[in-house]
């Protein structure tokens, strides 16, 4: 498949090869990984240079709306924009809605803006499983601002921290009535938290909103970046707040760049990239063993008979898990 790439196209910034790229990459045959390799290495030196931003927020609050005004702004700006939009999947048959590109209708027509949907499957984080592999893509492709929209906020949505290095999230008007109802997890990690759909009836709600939480940002632990959580009020029916939006990012950045924490920050998101990825090689790699694999088999079967339950057979594959390790370290 690797053939069937130009490197020297995707460089360009050519849509084709990006998608034709991306698609090896989010392949999940085994005998495709030598191919996706040799694609990330040759993309790699061209990459780094974009800012990664996660849009999340709960289903509703309008994250599609906001990332096509705020794309559209972007562009106004002279960046050319990226977006990941990650959709729900069904757990049962692994298909997903994947609509964004009909939400942004504005930044899917654009030239300087390439939308990829993806589905999270069974993910945690509320991203996709080559989510960073793809974003990598993207910047050597050109795109300088890569904002990924994430499925909405939960209790496995924080991997998503991970990946970027800032973290915008919307809530809806009249949050504030209900503070409860906002992750404090959440609420700790954001760089920027946006009223959105500020706008019409909603307002009266925006305006008891805005102060309550305001209040409650004062009462969470210093974070890592040393630098507070900013409130803002936008509405994508308006096209009002982005400008602000963006000035608070660049504010951001700016504090950051020169403090080291961007840098720093990027560092951890590597090496949080290694230990997933290292846990994803060894459980598959593992997997794929003939002596696991009859043991597995052998444990479903006890467990259909009752003959065992999850406690004995966990305990048991421990053991065994054990002994072969064990087994080869002393045969090297």
């Amino acid at each position: 498949m690797l053939a069937d790439i130009d490197i020297g196209r995707l460089l360009k910034g050519d849509r084709n090869a990006l998608s034709r790229a991306i698609t090896l990459i989010e392949s999940h045959r085994s005998e495709d990984r030598a191919e996706k390799w040799q694609l990330l290495q040759a993309a790699l030196p061209h990459t780094g240079n974009s800012l990664r931003i996660a849009v999340t927020g709960a289903p509703g609050v309008g994250k599609s709306s906001f990332i096509d005004r705020l794309g559209m702004y972007l562009i106004g700006q002279g960046h050319r924009v990226g977006v990941l939009a990650i959709d729900p999947s069904s757990k049962m048959s692994g298909g997903s809605i994947l609509g964004d590109r009909t939400r942004m209708s504005d930044l899917s027509a654009h030239p300087d803006a390439f939308i990829r949907p993806s589905p999270s499957a069974s993910t945690l984080g509320g991203v996709a499983a080559r989510s960073r592999e793809v974003m990598l893509l993207m910047e050597a492709a050109g795109f300088d601002v890569l904002l990924i929209e994430t499925v909405g906020v939960g209790q496995s949505e924080v991997e998503v921290r991970f990946m970027v290095d800032y973290f915008m999230l919307l809530i809806q008007p009249g949050s504030g009535d209900d503070l409860q109802g906002i992750k404090r997890g959440i609420m700790e990690m954001a760089d920027l938290i946006i009223i959105h759909k500020s706008d019409g009836d909603h307002l009266p709600l925006v305006r008891r909103s805005f102060p309550q939480i305001k209040a409650a940002l004062h009462l969470l632990p210093q974070r890592s970046s040393g630098l507070s959580t900013d409130l803002l009020e936008v509405s994508s029916l308006e096209d009002r707040g982005f400008e602000a939006t963006w000035n608070a990012v660049k504010a951001f950045v700016e504090s950051a760049r020169s403090s080291g924490f961007f840098e720093e920050q990027r560092i951890q998101q590597n090496l949080h990239w290694l230990e997933e990825g290292s846990m994803e090689l060894f459980l598959e790699r593992m997997e794929a063993m003939p002596e696991i694999q009859k043991k597995m088999e052998a444990l479903r079967s006890e467990m259909i008979q009752h003959h065992t339950n999850p406690i004995r057979a966990l305990n048991s594959l421990d053991h065994f898990l054990k002994e072969l390790l064990d087994g080869g370290s002393k045969e090297d």
